[in-house]
């Protein structure tokens, strides 16, 4: 696959079948194992199948993720990419990884699927509720991680103190199946888009239960943090598993720049919500998705050629 190195808006001098010259796209996406580069793939073969109307032909590319995606955008090296919603706020408001750095041409286009925080506990444990946590042994994930920094913030807005914990293991959600397998925990906490195969490797090894993450504490903290999105692990993800889970967690953003021609950014949206039943079907992850959460943990302004095929479709006024 070949990279686009310059902004692949610029109409090219080669002809499709329709009457206008091709426009070249290309979205950013992460590892070749993970679900942002077949969830680039998906929109690719959704829009190509439509270059005829469009014009637009589209191709995705592998990437670094989501700092690499958004700092490239801006870079005008990529048109669209895929990040999850706090890395774009991040990028927006000149915060983490952004500092002094602010990327204000930022703009969403759709907030794709949920990567949902999991409290995945051995049913031996005893654990029922968030707050049963309190004298209890669990990986809370490395400092400076994603999935501790929900955690805490999750932890806190239920007046839960680390120090509640009869111990707080500090080791990557990676670790969780083998400690829980081991009874070294009762518990692990891990951000991940569902299913994953870390989850079905704990169900494999013990009886697990994911413990519900709701409530008002979770409805003040969607308020505060407009990266923050609520959804539901389905029950038919994981084995022993028999109700679908409520949590919070971040969003997989389409992501793109205020340059990018709205006619393109409309096409794209358009496309997605015009195919979206066939859309939903092409990975796991999209199983609880709707075309009113794609508004849902957005983070950042959303482009207005996105707004438009909303308002189209009925779904935004």
């Amino acid at each position: 696959m070949t990279k686009i190195t310059k902004s692949a808006i610029a109409a090219s001098v080669l002809f499709t079948g329709s009457a206008f010259a091709a426009q070249f796209i290309t979205i950013g996406t992460g590892g070749v194992t993970g679900t942002y580069y077949p969830t680039g793939g998906a929109i690719c073969r959704m829009m190509n199948k439509e270059r005829k109307t469009t014009g637009i032909r589209c191709s995705v590319e592998s990437t670094g993720g989501s700092v690499y995606n958004v700092n490239t955008i801006n870079a005008n090296e990529l048109d669209f990419g895929i990040a999850q919603s706090d890395t774009a706020y991040q990028a927006f408001n000149g915060e983490g990884k952004f500092e002094g750095k602010a990327v204000k041409g930022l703009r969403s286009v759709i907030a794709i699927y949920p990567e949902l925080l999991a409290f995945v506990v051995n049913q031996k444990s005893g654990i029922k509720t968030l707050m049963d946590i309190k004298g209890k042994k669990a990986n809370i994930d490395v400092a400076g991680s994603g999935t501790r920094m929900t955690t805490e913030i999750v932890l806190d807005a239920f007046g839960i103190k680390i120090t509640d914990l009869a111990l707080a293991n500090e080791l990557k959600s990676s670790e969780g199946p083998t400690m829980l397998k081991d009874n070294k925990i009762d518990g692990y906490f891990g951000v991940f888009g569902h299913p994953t195969a870390n989850i079905k490797d704990a169900a494999n090894s013990v009886d697990i239960s994911l413990i519900p993450i709701d409530g008002k504490p979770i409805d003040d903290l969607v308020a505060k943090y407009s990266y923050y999105a609520k959804g539901v692990i389905s029950k038919d993800f994981y084995k022993g598993v028999e109700k679908d889970t409520p949590s919070i967690g971040v969003k997989a953003v389409l992501v793109t720049k205020d340059s990018i021609d709205e006619k393109v950014v409309y096409a794209l949206t358009k496309t997605i919500l015009d195919n979206f039943d066939a859309f939903k079907k092409l990975h796991p992850a999209y199983k609880t998705i709707t075309k009113e959460s794609f508004l849902d943990g957005l983070a950042v302004p959303q482009h207005p050629g996105a707004m438009k095929a909303f308002k189209e479709a009925g779904i935004m006024k």
